[in-house]
């Protein structure tokens, strides 16, 4: 009878560093729900396909993040990075841009996958930071980062409304 080895794993969540002794076979999504008390990321098909568990991880501050399946991602495989979920996105004040432009255009019915497509906008937001495109190129762009997020009740209209709202509306996205 073998049992899963204990690791410890120090990993930095929204600005706040964790150090716990977890299986070292633990999704990310059952750390982030059981040991960090964060439940805004979504478990949903538990295979990496519909994208509703998707977080950011940077291996070190400032880095670029990269869009992460947290169900499907040992936490071992992230030891020592920084996370940012979607709880991550809010400001003191409320709802960052992102979520107050996903209000305000209804773009989503029941909310399981919108984590999904927050975080994978959010990311998409800071590669533009970098590096802007032409608004010629900004459908493009959008379909990249959330063509592979699944929806059960959209038509994924308002979701890409949202985000081309936000981005054109943020200064400095894209190049004029």
């Amino acid at each position: 009878m073998s049992s899963t080895p204990i690791i410890n794993v120090n990993l930095t969540v929204n600005g706040k560093t964790y150090v716990h002794k977890v299986p070292a076979s633990l999704p990310l999504v059952d750390f982030l729900h059981e040991e960090v008390g964060l439940t805004g990321t979504k478990f949903s098909c538990g295979i990496g396909v519909c994208r509703a568990c998707t977080v950011a991880a940077c291996r070190v501050p400032q880095a670029h993040p990269v869009p992460t399946l947290a169900c499907s991602t040992p936490v071992s495989e992230l030891n020592g990075q920084v996370i940012t979920t979607v709880e991550g996105l809010a400001g003191p004040s409320g709802p960052s841009p992102l979520q107050q432009a996903f209000l305000e255009e209804f773009a989503f019915q029941c909310g399981y996958c919108t984590p999904g497509f927050l975080m994978a906008t959010h990311m998409l937001m800071e590669r533009l930071r970098k590096e802007p495109i032409p608004e010629a190129r900004l459908d493009t762009a959008i379909q990249d980062a959330c063509g592979s997020h699944i929806c059960r009740c959209t038509g994924y209209a308002r979701y890409y409304a949202a985000i081309r709202k936000v981005i054109l509306g943020t200064p400095g996205l894209i190049a004029r």
